[in-house]
Parts: structure tokens; C-alpha cells; sequence
């Protein structure tokens, strides 16, 4: 236990980062999936086909080479961002893609019936998304939207090639100073699982409000 104590503090500044990047991505990610969700269900082409374009190419691509090119080959343009920047933006930009579908698919799955009753309400269709689609959505989205947020914890691992010292490269740092492999390793696979633990308790909470409501 004492040599696992050790081991924990340099860990845990690495977890920070990791958690900083995890939140920011999440933070990003939502408003971005949910507008890009919308826009693929619009009726102006131009908006849908901006949208399409988007979630093929970041869903279609690697998130490793994501990063590669926005902090690596962005510079030869002339734009250069720092290096968490790059990776709460790029990793967003993955999840986002991918929960533009979640959204999507959860909106056309309520009843057209929804939408026919408050038509024949007068409602114009900015209220019926608020009033009455996104209500009925929002709990269907709820459980793929916990697997992409576990994803995207997972993704933050890839950040470390981009020199940022998350929590995997603070154990691969630590790896090399004490080739303690076993012992680092499985610390490492606590504390992302502890995590994951925490998101899925949260999402699951979120979903028995949803359920009583």
C-alpha cells in the first residue's frame, strides 16, 4: 500500500487535466451536438448539408489524426492554438458529431402524432421543438449520451501525443522514472473506471428524474 501512495500524487495532478479536458469537451460538445442534431433534420438544404458534411467528416476520421492536423498542421497556416485548446476543441468536435445523431435519431422517434396535435394547436414549430419534441426526446438521449461521454473520457488518453500531461502520459512519465508497470497501470485503470463510475451514476440519476417526470 505504501508504494501504491507513491504513486498516487503525480497520478492525480494528471487526472486533473484529464477531468478539465473531459468537462470542457462536455461542455462544448452538448450545445454542439444538439445544433448540429437540428440542422440535419432542417428543411433549407444548405443548413442540412452544412451539417451532413460536419458529423461524416469527424465521425469518418480519426480523432488522433483530428488532433494531429489542427496542432500540428494548423500551424502552417498560420493558426496556432495551445495544446489543451486543441484537445478539449477537437475532442468536442468528435463527440459532438457523434450525439448529432443521438440527437436526431431521438427526435424522430416521437410520434408524428405529437407534431399533428400541435399544429392543430396554432403552435409554430420553434414551440412544438420546445414545448412538446424535446421533452419526449431528451430521456431518449439520455443513455447513448452517457456511452459518449465515457467515450469521450477515454478519448482524452490521445491528448498526451499532443504534449499535454494528462493522466496517461503522467503514467507513462512515471513508467519510465520506476518501471513499476504493473503497479502504475492498474492505477491507471481505477482511476478511469472511477470516473466512468461517476458519469454513469450521474446519467442514470438524470434518467430517474426524467422517468418520474
Amino acid at each position: 500500500m505504501e508504494g501504491f501512495a507513491a504513486l498516487l500524487p503525480p497520478l492525480l495532478d494528471g487526472l486533473w487535466m484529464t477531468l478539465r479536458i473531459t468537462a470542457g469537451a462536455a461542455l462544448l460538445a452538448v450545445p454542439l451536438a444538439l445544433a448540429a442534431g437540428l440542422a440535419r433534420l432542417s428543411t433549407h438544404r444548405i443548413v442540412s448539408a452544412i451539417a451532413l458534411v460536419y458529423v461524416e467528416i469527424f465521425r469518418g476520421t480519426s480523432a488522433l489524426v483530428q488532433l494531429f492536423w489542427f496542432y500540428y498542421v494548423l500551424p502552417l497556416f498560420g493558426l496556432k492554438l495551445p495544446a489543451v485548446t486543441v484537445g478539449i476543441v477537437v475532442l468536442a468536435a468528435n463527440a459532438g458529431a457523434y450525439g448529432a445523431e443521438v440527437v436526431r435519431g431521438a427526435i424522430l422517434a416521437v410520434a408524428p402524432g405529437q407534431r399533428e396535435a400541435a399544429v392543430a394547436l396554432n403552435m409554430t414549430s420553434a414551440q412544438t421543438l420546445r414545448r412538446i419534441v424535446l421533452p419526449q426526446a431528451f430521456p431518449a438521449m439520455l443513455p447513448p449520451a452517457g456511452n459518449l461521454l465515457i467515450e469521450l473520457l477515454k478519448n482524452t488518453a490521445l491528448v498526451s501525443l499532443i504534449t499535454i500531461t494528462d493522466l496517461t502520459f503522467r503514467g507513462q512519465m512515471l513508467r519510465a522514472e520506476t518501471l513499476r508497470t504493473t503497479e502504475i497501470f492498474l492505477l491507471l485503470l481505477l482511476l478511469y473506471f472511477a470516473v466512468a463510475l461517476v458519469i454513469t451514476a450521474g446519467i442514470r440519476l438524470l434518467e430517474r428524474r426524467f422517468r418520474v417526470r
